[in-house]
C-alpha cells in the first residue's frame, strides 16, 4: 500500500534527476593531474541522489504503524519551503559581502532555529562546525578558494 503518493512522485523525479547527473558525469574525466576531475563530484552527487530517492520510495511504499498526525493548513509547508529557498538566495548574495563562512553560519542557524525549531546554541555549533569542515576540505585539502570577506575569511 502506498502511504504517500507525493513522496513517491518526488522520489521518482529525484531518482530521474540523479540518473541524469550520473550520465552526464561519466562523460567527464573522473580525476585530473592535480586531484579530483570535473566528473568526480557530480558522479557522487548523482549516486547520492539516487540512493536517497530509493530510500524515499521505500519509505513511501512500506506501511507505517504510527498514528496519522493532523494535517497542517495547506500553505504552511509551502511557506516553510519558500522561506528556506529565500534564505539560501540571501546567503548566496551575501557571500561576496560577508564571506562564505559567516554567510553559511547565518544560513545554517536560520534553517535550524526557524524552520526546525531547535535551540540557538545547537544551530550555532552546527553552523560553525560545518563552516570549519568546508574550509578544511575545500581551502586546505583541495586548494579551492571560497568567497572571503574583507577581514579574510
Amino acid at each position: 500500500m502506498i502511504e504517500s503518493r507525493g513522496n513517491l512522485i518526488s522520489a521518482a523525479t529525484l531518482a530521474a534527476f540523479g540518473i541524469y547527473v550520473i550520465l552526464v558525469a561519466v562523460k567527464l574525466p573522473y580525476v585530473s593531474e592535480v586531484g579530483p576531475g570535473p566528473g568526480f563530484f557530480p558522479l557522487w552527487i548523482g549516486i547520492g541522489l539516487v540512493i536517497f530517492a530509493l530510500c524515499l520510495m521505500l519509505s513511501s511504499i512500506s506501511p507505517s504503524r504510527r498514528a496519522v498526525p493532523e494535517k497542517p493548513p495547506f500553505w504552511r509547508p509551502a511557506a516553510r519551503a519558500l522561506s528556506g529557498w529565500f534564505s539560501m538566495i540571501i546567503a548566496i548574495a551575501l557571500f561576496g559581502v560577508i564571506g562564505f563562512a559567516l554567510s553559511f553560519v547565518m544560513l545554517t542557524t536560520f534553517l535550524i532555529v526557524v524552520l526546525d525549531r531547535r535551540p540557538v546554541w545547537l544551530a550555532l555549533g552546527v553552523g560553525i562546525g560545518l563552516a570549519v569542515i568546508f574550509h578544511l576540505i575545500f581551502v586546505v585539502a583541495l586548494d579551492v578558494s571560497l568567497p572571503a570577506a574583507p577581514w579574510g575569511f
